[in-house]
């Protein structure tokens, strides 16, 4: 097994960090466009509740797809390949 290099070290931190963070971004896009209606409109309990729970479910899935592509796309780039 070939041992990594510094700099394949420090690509695969940013580029955990970028996933993270973009996902983060993403997600609270995602959430804030299903629960927004809820703070601007008079909605009943009922519906502050599905909205919560509708909005964080969506936020949690868009989240992980967000993080699952970024570090597919990476892992798949040429340079990646450890040859």
């Amino acid at each position: 097994m070939e041992r990594r290099m510094q700099a394949d070290r420090d690509a695969i931190t940013i580029e955990i960090g970028y996933a993270f963070v973009s996902a983060c971004f993403a997600a609270a896009l995602v959430f804030g466009a299903v629960y927004g209606p809820a703070l601007v409109f008079d909605v009943s309990p009922t519906t502050d509740a599905v909205l919560t729970l509708a909005g964080g479910v969506l936020a949690a899935v868009v989240f992980l797809l967000r993080v699952t592509q970024v570090l597919w796309r990476f892992a798949r780039r040429p340079e990646n390949d450890g040859h």
